[in-house]
């Protein structure tokens, strides 16, 4: 009886820890643009508070307000064509996940304001124009980049 008590203790004990198990898949199925700050692979949107406007990584897309309406797009808004995103603060949205990052604007045009840049951002790229530079530096720079951020905001 003692061993037919134990068993059942034990498949009580198994199915419930089988119960807790979870399984997490992250997924990025676009590649950051070279502009984009190091160091992220699983994340969907940059906000690029300059250009009050959101970067969907997965679907290579702007996502911006005009005429009071979201709109998505491959381009930046006109006024920003110029814009230098390199140079340009990426707050990477690391909580987010849903289809309109853009329901947390208010929230980040308040918090990350035109001209916000706490700190460098390492970027995955080189500028275009900056490769033959970049190259040049490298064989100066043995300090291996020590006391530059990479821009992790856990927004």
């Amino acid at each position: 009886m003692k061993t037919i008590k134990n068993l059942l203790l034990g498949i009580l004990f198994f199915t419930c820890s089988l119960s807790q198990a979870q399984v997490s898949v992250n997924v990025n199925i676009g590649n950051p643009p070279s502009w984009g700050p190091v160091g992220y692979t699983d994340v969907r949107y940059y906000y690029l508070p300059d250009i009050e406007t959101y970067y969907d990584i997965n679907d290579r897309q702007y996502i911006y307000l005009t005429n009071g309406k979201w709109v998505r797009s491959v381009t930046v808004p006109a006024p920003y064509r110029t814009y230098n995103f390199y140079n340009g603060y990426k707050v990477v949205m690391t909580d987010y996940r849903g289809p309109e990052p853009y329901v947390y604007y208010k929230t980040y045009k308040a918090k990350y304001p035109k001209g916000y840049k706490p700190k460098h951002q390492k970027t995955i790229g080189v500028p275009p124009g900056q490769a033959k530079k970049a190259m040049s530096g490298k064989h100066k720079d043995h300090g291996g980049g020590k006391g530059h951020g990479h821009g992790k905001d856990k927004h």
